[in-house]
């Protein structure tokens, strides 16, 4: 990316306007991994991939948990997202000492916004490179925020962050009205599958999701946020792959409509 005068400090405008340091902040995070999240009447799902750096490596955590109503998924710089899970773990531990409750998804939102936000404001700092797609569950029901380098932050019925989003986006954007038509028994199951769909549609032409490298956390009415383990994993993949593999061709169905 272009650098300039402008780019070196964060209170500083260029001559049109722009705040060069948060947008290379908000490039960090559309260069980083995919995190999908998804709610429905009664329960939040997020998903990601795990990448490792090289063969030799493990897998980097891009997910969460931050209290046992709440979970977490992160994109961007990883240094910068481990600093402020650990804020969001320490505010919700507080809110428990002090008010013997668990802590609104929406009040954690708005402080972590609020931080974010404090760091464009002030000579010598910078934005943090990472963007959160926080999944939870409290007495309003079930949540999906998204909080942004820039201070801004989001509540969605779905979303996706990080490289390729957009075609995890263009899914859920066609699927996100039946999320709460699923029967209470089924809604999870379904949720789950839905969400590793959207992700998979990100990643089927250059790598394969595996049960190692998926990693899916899940938190809603009566489940604590916890994360599957490799067996769930396997089951929800062999459903998706399976009805990737059964679904007609875009190419077959235009072979049809000529006949």
């Amino acid at each position: 990316m272009y650098r300039s005068q402008y780019d070196t400090d964060i209170t500083t405008f260029s001559t049109a306007g722009r705040l060069l340091q948060i947008e290379y902040a908000v490039e960090a995070v559309n260069q980083g991994t995919c995190v999908v999240g998804l709610r429905g009447n009664n329960f939040s799902v997020v998903c990601s991939q795990k990448r490792a750096q090289s063969k030799l490596a493990y897998h980097q955590q891009k997910l969460f948990n931050i209290d046992d109503h709440m979970a977490c998924g992160i994109s961007g710089l990883t240094a910068d997202g481990r600093v402020l899970v650990d804020h969001m773990r320490n505010e919700c531990l507080n809110n428990k000492y002090v008010y013997d409750c668990p802590m609104t998804v929406g009040r954690l939102i708005t402080q972590m916004g609020t931080k974010a936000q404090k760091n464009t404001m002030h000579y010598g700092k910078r934005p943090f490179g990472v963007a959160l797609l926080v999944a939870g569950y409290d007495k309003g029901g079930p949540h999906i925020f998204e909080s942004c380098p820039s201070g801004n932050y989001f509540e969605f019925h779905a979303n996706a962050i990080g490289a390729r989003s957009q075609s995890a986006r263009t899914y859920l954007e066609k699927n996100y009205e039946s999320f709460k038509e699923f029967p209470e028994a089924e809604e999870k199951d379904k949720l789950i599958e839905h969400a590793v769909r959207a992700l998979y549609s990100t990643t089927k032409d250059d790598t394969d999701l595996t049960m190692e490298n998926l990693t899916v956390m899940v938190v809603g009415k009566g489940c604590k946020a916890h994360e599957l383990t490799m067996i769930e994993n396997q089951t929800v993949l062999d459903k998706v792959k399976d009805s990737e593999a059964s679904a007609p061709a875009d190419g077959d169905d235009a072979m049809e409509v000529d006949q």
